[in-house]
């Protein structure tokens, strides 16, 4: 009896590809072949081998390399469970809560390598480059905008983003020193005012109204 012809876009179902787990073992193995070799460098198919699933399932689930680089920064990111953190305590101190928590997922090891891949990446890969600007900027720093409400957000958006991505660049990518070696919580006093700025303030530099 011949196989069933299978539908168009679905991959065929092995045991490893069974249960809910299939698609957070893919983001797993997207994270750390992006962190080990560059946007360039890594394919579908080898993400699919890292995680133990037909190559099928990984278009299935993510379409393209783009959509699960961009999936794979989310992990890191995980901005559906910090943008209430950052937004649910008003307008006061939105500055220092988000540069704690950019800084903080930048110290944690278990983050930063990715991240340390999808930046590089990002300097010399245009589509890499692309994911993220628009990651960063409308699934993160736009959203944060948009809740405050305030004039220009996507203006706003960028000049936040583009502190902070300098800072990552300059600190992991680059190190330069002093910044390097600083203590984190110098980084947060130093550029909280800047970003309660950006995001808060009129062109004036009082708070907007309401």
């Amino acid at each position: 009896m011949t196989e069933e012809r299978r539908r168009r876009g679905r991959p065929a179902r092995k045991a490893a590809d069974e249960g809910p787990g299939a698609r957070e073992r893919i983001l797993q193995a997207a994270r750390a072949e992006f962190a080990e070799r560059g946007y360039d460098k890594t394919t579908m198919r080898g993400i699919a081998r890292a995680a133990g699933v037909d190559a099928a399932l990984v278009h299935h689930y993510f379409g393209t390399k783009d959509d699960v680089f961009a999936a794979s920064i989310e992990v890191s990111f995980e901005p559906a469970m910090v943008l209430p953190q950052i937004l649910g305590q008003g307008e006061a101190g939105i500055g220092e809560r988000l540069a704690r928590y950019f800084i903080g997922i930048w110290e944690n090891p278990a983050t930063r390598a990715p991240l340390l891949a999808i930046v590089r990446s990002a300097l010399t890969h245009e589509a890499a480059a692309k994911v993220l600007r628009g990651f960063v900027l409308r699934r993160l720093l736009e959203r944060v905008a948009a809740e405050l409400d305030v004039p220009d957000p996507h203006f706003r958006a960028e000049l936040a983003a583009s502190h902070m991505v300098g800072i990552a660049i300059l600190r992991y990518v680059v190190q330069v020193e002093p910044l390097a070696s600083v203590d984190p919580e110098e980084i947060v006093r130093m550029v909280a005012p800047s970003l309660q700025r950006y995001l808060t303030e009129d062109v004036d530099g009082r708070p907007t109204e309401d």
